[in-house]
């Protein structure tokens, strides 16, 4: 059993630095090495790797009475104790490895990203491609200590010498080419935006699925999305969803970044967008719209607004709970709820908030996110969407972007039946 734990801490000292030890001793070269012999008492993963291997020297040795039956679901609850987001992404996790898909990223220089894909392809989740110059990504690659292989682990797309150039750009330009684009415009619009070359390689086959956003603002990567990929078969809207791992509650909200001003059609269709979602993360939506109005005490626009998407809602989608309009604290708490409308047609807390307006959304969101969530947050998840594309934020952290593959490759084999 020593000699277990001491090979597992061998191993992860001569393993690439996790993000968070990187961040925590920034500036230092964290390479095995005389200076370096054991990992920092930062690096999280020592109870992923230590506590199972311990187990099971425990049991192959006789010494445990009770040998741990299933290993993998041991390691897979150690993980509730490292990422906080470990148990809620399960599900996505476990359908992501199903099927591992092809997933591009635009941002492939980012040192963040580069870690995220290390990490996605050793949970098995992932065909990843890189969008960034190849000598660049490789150095950034050995400065981590990463493992990552140009051309066997990760295909890589350079935006100033690739073999797909041309097609790329006519591509680009006969879907542009009555915007004004001209054929020169749009070799020009592909070199300059990586964003632009991972949707083109979506529409021309070369990916299923991207990750962008860490760099830049997030209504420009829409509009490369939209231009390009477009939106799926019956959806009339973009939309993004964010999720919240509070200490009672999981919270899902919508609509964080896109619609300013939604009205009740576009709420009703949001909503059930981001139901759908939430059923990958193995939960059962619960709805609520949120409003400054309860049970119809206000007639202001907005309270009929949302009282009016809820009766949508619940002609296309009866069967997933739901209620509205009403206050914030009626949708987490049915006692208050229940002094207001014994009869509601939601039970229990809601998990969904339907919020009236982008900044009602981003606003609870943020605030959130800061006072009671710790920061631990999983989005945006974009919704409406042709192919699955989520853009993410300049403040992604490494853990982030592996959940949001994850998510990613769920939806490439759930939009395949």
């Amino acid at each position: 059993m020593k000699l277990a734990c001491v090979r597992e801490i061998a191993a992860l000292a001569k393993a690439e630095t996790s993000d968070e030890v990187a961040a925590a001793y920034a500036g230092e070269e964290l390479h095995f090495g005389p200076d370096y012999l054991i990992p920092k008492p930062f690096d999280a993963r020592l109870i992923l790797r230590i506590a199972p291997a311990v187990a099971q020297a425990a049991a192959d040795s006789g010494v445990a009475e009770r040998p741990i039956a299933d290993m993998a679901a041991y390691r897979q609850s150690l993980e509730r104790y490292v990422y906080q987001t470990g148990m809620f992404m399960r599900p996505v996790f476990t359908a992501a490895k199903a099927n591992p898909a092809r997933v591009i990223y635009a941002e492939g220089e980012d040192e963040r990203v580069l870690r995220a894909v290390q990490v996605a392809l050793d949970e098995g989740i992932v065909k990843p491609t890189l969008i960034g110059r190849p000598e660049v990504i490789a150095t950034r690659i050995e400065r981590a200590g990463l493992r990552l292989k140009l051309g066997e682990d990760v295909a890589v797309i350079d935006p100033n010498n690739d073999a797909r150039f041309r097609q790329y750009w006519e591509a680009y330009h006969q879907v542009m080419g009555r915007q004004g684009v001209t054929p020169e415009m749009a070799k020009a619009a592909v070199r300059r935006s990586a964003t632009t070359i991972g949707a083109l390689a979506i529409k021309l086959g070369d990916a299923d699925a991207m990750i962008c956003g860490m760099v830049g603002r997030f209504d420009n990567h829409l509009e490369h999305v939209s231009d390009l990929i477009g939106l799926k078969p019956g959806a009339r809207n973009f939309a993004t969803m964010n999720a919240l791992m509070l200490d009672e509650h999981t919270l899902f909200i919508t609509d964080t970044f896109v619609n300013d001003q939604p009205d009740a059609e576009q709420l009703a269709e949001i909503a059930a967008m981001a139901a759908e979602e939430v059923k990958r993360f193995g939960l059962p939506p619960k709805l609520a719209f949120v409003s400054h109005s309860m049970f119809g005490s206000s007639k202001r626009p907005s309270a009929v607004k949302m009282r009016r998407a809820r009766e949508l809602f619940t002609q296309h989608a009866p069967d997933v709970e739901c209620d509205g309009e009403m206050h914030g604290d009626a949708a987490l708490s049915e006692s208050v709820r229940n002094t207001f409308l014994p009869d509601s047609t939601l039970k229990g807390a809601a998990n969904l908030l339907v919020l009236p307006s982008l900044d009602a959304a981003n606003i609870l969101f943020n605030v959130l996110k800061i006072t009671a969530g710790q920061g631990v947050t999983v989005g945006p998840i974009l919704l409406g969407s042709a192919a699955p594309v989520h853009i993410l934020t300049p403040s992604a952290t490494v853990r982030r972007i592996v959940n949001m593959t994850a998510l990613a490759v769920a939806d490439v084999l759930a939009a395949k039946g």
